[in-house]
């Protein structure tokens, strides 16, 4: 336990400015921070997930700005914890992953970064070797002894929402949903009738998130609903993952109609879906969900801005885009200076490629006229490292890839 005593006057007024500065962080800062509480392959479980990525980079957020608001109020003295919106969200989303306490790590991680960045300002701060000690250890105490105290919180909150979940019909839902994720031998009569959902037909699975601060469970569900009526089905199973994620499944043979689906989701602007492939019993109902799974992963590795997005639109770019250095080499070296060029130049000579290189057909695809489409052509061609005839097949799948990236055209 840590023995407090009130830092001097002198250093008090330091630590006040040294906090206004952490208060106006810059962008570059905040980054930093995020960059190094999510790149260790310890955290990658949260990584793959873009809900729980988001969540920690809001929470990221929410400590700093609540430490550095605290020690302008009363500079030097103890921090209570962050118990906030953001972590208490935090909380329930990690026990609805399945995920313990040791998930917190990341506060450990963050709580470096952060004492690196502070010693930076504390070396702006002043030059006197002694105000310099004082000033440093009373801060490495006060952020300390905030993470301490922040992390035993959201464990409290872990806990008593771990037992929230073990109670109830969700409760179970969601156990036999996870012995089936699983591939735990188990009868599908029995789980059908646990699920009130029929497992012996085909069906679609679909990850249903929100990348607002406040989800709203309702708005998911719409979006569920709005599935469901694009493929022609009269109810579907949900399961809450998280505080801003569903897990759904939706019967019946029939495509959904994407378009409808698009639609529906642009009066919840936050709300995103990704769906996997069709499949039958219990196994197509598995596979279904790991596409979906395998889909939205790929969306929040590429920082895709789609909304709606399918396993059957996106499978070969996943597979390339696994190793994602690996596939940053391969668009370089592929596309050269085509890369960087306009838009519209990559996507004519994708979609000529996809035609069969039939450029009547392509020209009728993008609604261009045909001289300004061979113009296009030729431009991207002339950009491309080796000869198109030589090489298109990687050409496709480079630009497929790079379609799917943020801003990527």
């Amino acid at each position: 336990m840590w023995h407090w005593e009130r830092p001097s006057s002198r250093v008090r007024e330091l630590i006040r400015r040294g906090a206004e500065k952490a208060l106006n962080a810059p962008a570059e800062w905040l980054e930093e921070l995020d960059a190094a509480t999510l790149s260790t392959e310890y955290m990658k479980v949260i990584v793959d997930d873009p809900v729980l990525a988001a969540a920690t980079r809001r929470t990221n957020r929410a400590n700093l700005m609540h430490w550095a608001a605290a020690n302008i109020r009363d500079p030097g003295a103890p921090v209570p914890a962050n118990l906030g919106p953001e972590p208490l969200a935090i909380a329930r989303d990690l026990v609805r992953r399945g995920l313990n306490e040791s998930a917190l790590h990341t506060y450990r991680t963050g709580q470096n970064a952060a004492w690196l960045r502070w010693m930076s300002i504390a070396f702006e701060l002043t030059s006197d070797p002694d105000e310099l000690r004082e000033l440093l250890d009373v801060t490495a105490r006060s952020i300390s002894t905030f993470i301490d105290a922040t992390v035993a919180g959201i464990s409290a909150q872990m806990a008593a929402e771990r037992d929230e979940l073990t109670r109830g019909t969700h409760a179970e839902r969601r156990e036999v949903v996870a012995l089936l994720l699983d591939g735990a031998p188990i009868q599908p009569r029995n789980a059908s009738r646990r699920l009130g959902y029929e497992l012996e037909q085909t069906h679609r699975a679909a990850i249903i998130w929100s990348d607002a601060a406040e989800s709203d469970l309702g708005a998911l569900e719409g979006a569920a609903d709005a599935l469901a009526r694009a493929a022609g089905a009269q109810r579907f199973l949900s399961i809450v993952a998280s505080a801003a994620t569903l897990w759904v499944w939706v019967p019946g043979g029939a495509e959904p109609d994407l378009e409808q689906v698009r639609a529906a989701l642009q009066r919840t602007p936050f709300v995103r879906m990704a769906m996997g492939s069709m499949g039958r019993g219990i196994e197509g109902f598995r596979r279904s969900h790991l596409d979906a799974l395998t889909t939205q992963r790929m969306v929040a590795r590429l920082g895709s801005e789609r909304r709606v997005v399918s396993f059957d639109d996106v499978r070969l770019v996943s597979l390339v885009t696994q190793d994602a250095e690996g596939a940053d080499q391969f668009v370089k070296h592929t596309l050269g200076e085509l890369e960087a060029a306009d838009p519209d130049l990559r996507r004519s000579l994708l979609t000529f490629l996809n035609e069969g290189c039939n450029a009547s057909l392509t020209a009728e695809r993008l609604h261009t006229h045909r001289n300004t489409l061979l113009r296009r052509l030729a431009r991207a061609q002339e950009l491309l490292p080796r000869p198109l005839e030589q090489n298109r097949v990687q050409v496709a799948v480079a630009l497929e890839v790079l379609r799917w990236r943020t801003g990527g055209g």
